[in-house]
């Protein structure tokens, strides 16, 4: 075997696990895609949609992939040596979809929510009830021990998605501690980022920021912030690849209950209680659900995309089925 400083870029870029055809590279970045566009709303995580497209694990492992070997080698100016050591064909196609989805289709999910809020909960309230079985069935067995793991889920969700955002200190110390948390709450499913950080009240802070991100203050906070990211990313993705290691069971089980705890928050008919103005517009922060008054025109329609987020999510889930036998 060719010693690191001897195999070419080309080499050291294939060494590691990813996609191996541009299709794969583009089915990747396309789940990327979905998953950028989740994390811009408060309520849907991008991990569920990880869990949804079946790359969840894999994501797990490469995030750990950056870990202190790698570090060690970059300090070293070995860069062939941490480029093997990371998986980055994957980690480069997952987050270009994601990037992509950010940058241009956050003011779309941001439109389709504020003025078809019903029609957009509807079809993410098939897709996640979907992803429901989806996960469930990767749980290897169901006993006591994982009917408790999934009550605990679904507590812990629940619990989340009612409380009320506060008010928070702008301080550099608690928007690193900010990053930390929003970050392990966008891999967890079922957990908005996004919804972690109206709770924390910096969603309007941090967005705002990204508005002028050159300005000498708001470089910091970025920074701080992505640092925080980095930190919470890291150490937290080696805690679910340890315990999708040794207790495969317990944890889907758990992630299943997230997901569950967190479908109230999905439900598209509310009664507002809670709003709060980011930017200059409203948005709601914690409702009541309500059953619709009558069956019209929206109701049927909200049903629809429902039953068609619901059916593409089994449709790609049998795929993959088929994909994996074949």
């Amino acid at each position: 075997m060719k010693r690191k400083t001897q195999m070419t870029w080309k080499e050291v870029f294939f060494a590691s696990p990813g996609p191996d055809s541009f299709n794969e590279a583009g089915a990747l970045s396309l789940k990327g895609l979905c998953m950028g566009s989740a994390d811009v709303i408060p309520g849907v995580s991008g991990g569920t949609i990880a869990l949804i497209t079946g790359i969840y694990e894999d994501l797990i492992r490469a995030l750990k992939s950056l870990d202190s070997t790698m570090v060690s080698s970059l300090l070293k100016f070995n860069l062939k040596g941490a480029l093997m050591r990371i998986h980055i064909r994957f980690l480069v196609a997952l987050f270009t979809g994601i990037g992509a989805a950010i940058i241009s289709l956050a003011r779309l999910m941001n439109f389709l929510i504020n003025h078809y809020p019903v029609f957009t909960w509807s079809l993410f309230f098939g897709l996640i009830a979907a992803s429901i079985m989806v996960v469930s069935r990767q749980v290897a067995y169901w006993k006591l021990t994982t009917g408790i793991s999934l009550a605990v889920g679904i507590a812990v969700a629940a619990f989340i998605m009612n409380l009320i955002p506060l008010q928070t200190p702008d301080a550099l110390w608690f928007i690193f501690l900010c990053g930390i948390i929003a970050i392990c709450a966008m891999i967890l499913p079922g957990i908005s980022g996004a919804f972690i950080l109206l709770i924390l009240g910096k969603y309007e802070f941090i967005t705002a920021t990204l508005k002028n991100p050159f300005l000498p203050h708001n470089f910091v906070i970025i920074i701080v912030f992505c640092l925080g990211c980095v930190v919470g990313l890291l150490s937290f993705s080696r805690l679910l690849n340890y315990f999708l290691t040794r207790f495969r069971a317990l944890t889907m089980a758990f992630l299943t209950g997230l997901m569950v705890g967190a479908m109230p928050k999905i439900w598209p008919w509310k009664q507002i209680l809670a709003t709060e103005i980011i930017r200059g517009k409203t948005h709601v922060t914690y409702g009541s659900n309500i059953i619709p008054a009558s069956v019209n025109t929206e109701v049927i329609a909200a049903i629809g995309l429902a039953i068609i987020g619901f059916v593409a999510v089994m449709v790609i889930e049998r795929l993959d089925r088929s994909k994996g036998s074949g």
